[in-house]
C-alpha cells in the first residue's frame, strides 16, 4: 500500500440524492486500520472551493478522497489544482461519468482498495473560459437538461428523466455553432455542441468513441439532429457516428461562438447561458487512483 499519514474525504452530501454515512464509515474504518489519520469535509454549496483549500492547507493530506458527482470532483480538482495530490473517487452522484471512462469499479470494497492503492492514471484538463472541465461539456440540448434538472426537486436519475420532455418541448434548436480551430471556421448548426475530454457520459452514451483522456487533445463533437436510432446506438460499444448525425474534430484549443446565448454545462454543472467559449489543454494533469 502507499505510504501517506493523512487522508481528508471530501463528502457532497446531498449528490444523487443518497444517503452517505455508511460508505463514510466504511473508508474511515479501512484508513484507521491503516495507522492513517482519516479527516473529513463535508460541501454545503457555499464557497466550498476557498473551504477546501484551507482544509487541504490545515491538513496536508498525501490523497484526497472525493465522495460524489462529476461537479463534485470539478470542485475538488479546482481546490487542488496546482497542488501535487491525487485524488480517488467514490461516484455518488446523479452523473458519474468521470468515474465511469477511468474504470472506477461500482463494487464498495474494491473502490476503498483503488482509493487506497498506487495505481494512478494522469487526466488531462481543459481550460473552459474561467473554468476548469474534466470529463465533458457542452453547449445546446443537454446542458438546457441540466439547466433544467437544477431547478427542478426531484434529483436522482428520475429527476432527468423527468426534466427530459419539457426540455425537449421548449428547446429552440437547432443551435447554431461557430468553430474556430488553428484559423480555420467552420459554421454547423445542431442539437448539440459537445467538449469531449473523455469518451462516454454517465449514462453510458459514448459520444466521442476515438478520444482519450490522456494524449493532450480533446474533441469537439457536432450532433446535427435529433435521431433517436443514433442516439440509441451511442450506448453500444462499437460507435460509429453516421456523418449527417455527428461530426468530431480533434485539437488542442477551440473557439467557439453562438448568435445567441445557449445553455452551458461542465461535467454536469450548469454554468450560464453563453455566447463564446474559448477552450484549451490546461497546464497540468489530474492524478486520479484507478484499478
Amino acid at each position: 500500500m502507499a505510504d501517506f499519514r493523512n487522508i481528508l474525504m471530501v463528502v457532497n452530501p446531498i449528490s444523487g440524492g443518497e444517503e452517505k454515512e455508511d460508505l463514510i464509515k466504511e473508508v474511515r474504518q479501512a484508513v484507521e486500520k491503516n495507522n492513517y489519520k482519516f479527516h473529513l469535509f463535508k460541501t454545503t454549496g457555499e464557497n466550498d472551493i476557498p473551504k477546501i483549500k484551507e482544509e487541504i492547507d490545515q491538513v496536508q493530506p498525501e490523497r484526497v478522497l472525493v465522495v460524489g458527482g462529476d461537479g463534485t470532483v470539478k470542485i475538488v480538482a479546482e481546490a487542488l489544482f496546482h497542488k501535487d495530490l491525487p485524488i480517488a473517487i467514490f461516484p455518488a452522484g446523479s452523473a458519474n461519468g468521470l468515474a465511469l471512462n477511468v474504470g472506477i469499479p461500482e463494487n464498495r470494497k474494491q473502490q476503498i482498495e483503488v482509493a487506497m492503492g498506487d495505481h494512478f492514471t494522469n487526466l488531462d484538463v481543459l481550460q473552459v473560459n474561467d473554468e476548469l472541465c474534466l470529463h465533458l461539456s457542452d453547449i445546446g440540448l443537454n446542458a438546457e437538461l441540466i439547466k433544467n434538472y437544477e431547478s427542478a426537486s426531484i434529483r436522482g436519475k428520475f429527476g432527468y428523466l423527468m426534466q427530459s420532455i419539457p426540455t425537449l418541448v421548449r428547446s429552440k434548436y437547432p443551435y447554431e455553432y461557430e468553430v474556430e480551430i488553428d484559423g480555420k471556421v467552420y459554421n454547423h448548426k445542431g442539437i448539440m455542441l459537445a467538449i469531449a475530454n473523455c469518451q462516454k457520459y454517465g449514462t453510458g452514451a459514448k459520444i466521442n468513441p476515438e478520444g482519450r483522456h490522456d494524449d493532450g487533445k480533446f474533441e469537439i463533437v457536432i450532433f446535427k439532429n435529433l435521431d433517436i436510432t443514433e442516439i440509441l446506438g451511442t450506448l453500444r460499444e462499437d460507435v460509429k457516428f453516421n456523418p449527417d448525425f455527428a461530426e468530431t474534430i480533434s485539437t488542442e484549443q477551440a473557439i467557439i461562438s453562438c448568435k445567441t446565448p445557449i445553455a452551458f454545462q461542465i461535467d454536469g454543472e450548469f454554468i450560464e447561458n453563453t455566447q463564446k467559449i474559448e477552450v484549451k489543454i490546461a497546464e497540468k494533469s489530474l492524478k486520479i487512483a484507478v484499478k
